[in-house]
C-alpha cells in the first residue's frame, strides 16, 4: 500500500484558496491511479515516489498550479496533453488556473499509470548532456555593482558558470530599468549570501 505524508496535507492547505481543491484533486488522481504511490516533499513542493522514483509533481503558485510527470520524455503522448515546462512554466499541463484546466479524470489517471510503468520496468531517463562552458560576458553595470560589494562578488566568482548565467539573464531580460534595478538589488542580496538564481527551487 502507498503512503500519504503530512506535509503534503499543510503543503494544500497553506496553498492559495483557489488552488487547494486543484491540489487535492491530483492528489487523489494519483493514489487511485497509482495504489502504492508514496508521497514526500523534495525542492518545496509534493513529490510522488513510485518503485524508488519520482513519478510526479505538484504545485502551487500564487496565480496558478503544476502538475508534472519526472519522465515525460519518455512517455507516450497519445492525448496530446504534455507541454514543454520551459514554455508553460513548471510542470507539464500547462498552467492550471480551475478544475477546467486538468484533462478529465479517465485521461490523466491512464498517463499515471503510463509513468508508473516506466518506473515499475526502471526505465531511466538519458543521461543529461554536459553543458559546454563558454566565457560568460557580464553586463557593465552588473561588474560595477559587483565591484561596489565586495562580500556579492567574491560570492558570485564561486558560483557555478551555469549559476553565473542565469543571474546574467535575467538581469539582461529586464524590460525597463526600473526592473532591472529591483532584480539587480535582489540577485547581489541572494548572490552575497551564495544563493543561486533559482534558489528556492533547489534541493534542500
Amino acid at each position: 500500500m502507498g503512503s500519504r505524508d503530512k506535509r503534503v496535507d499543510s503543503y494544500i492547505s497553506k496553498a492559495q484558496v483557489f488552488a487547494q481543491p486543484i491540489l487535492a484533486h491530483l492528489r487523489e488522481l494519483v493514489h487511485t491511479a497509482c495504489p502504492d504511490v508514496e508521497e514526500t516533499i523534495k525542492w518545496g513542493f509534493p513529490n510522488f515516489i513510485y518503485c524508488g522514483s519520482i513519478l510526479c509533481s505538484m504545485a502551487a503558485f500564487k496565480q496558478h498550479c503544476s502538475f508534472g510527470f519526472w519522465k515525460a520524455s519518455l512517455m507516450p503522448d497519445p492525448e496530446n496533453i504534455i507541454d514543454s515546462p520551459g514554455k508553460t512554466g513548471m510542470g507539464h499541463l500547462g498552467k492550471i488556473f480551475g478544475m477546467s484546466d486538468i484533462p478529465s479524470d479517465a485521461i490523466l489517471k491512464k498517463y499515471i499509470k503510463l509513468a508508473a510503468k516506466l518506473n515499475k520496468e526502471d526505465i531511466k531517463l538519458p543521461p543529461k548532456k554536459k553543458a559546454v562552458i563558454v566565457d560568460l560576458a557580464v553586463p557593465d553595470f552588473f561588474k560595477k555593482a559587483l565591484d561596489k560589494n565586495k562580500k556579492a562578488s567574491q560570492a558570485f566568482e564561486a558560483l557555478s558558470p551555469s549559476h553565473k548565467k542565469e543571474y546574467v539573464e535575467w538581469l539582461t531580460e529586464a524590460k525597463t530599468e526600473s526592473t532591472r534595478d529591483k532584480r539587480l538589488l535582489t540577485a547581489l542580496e541572494w548572490i552575497a549570501e551564495g544563493k543561486g538564481r533559482n534558489w528556492r527551487y533547489q534541493k534542500k
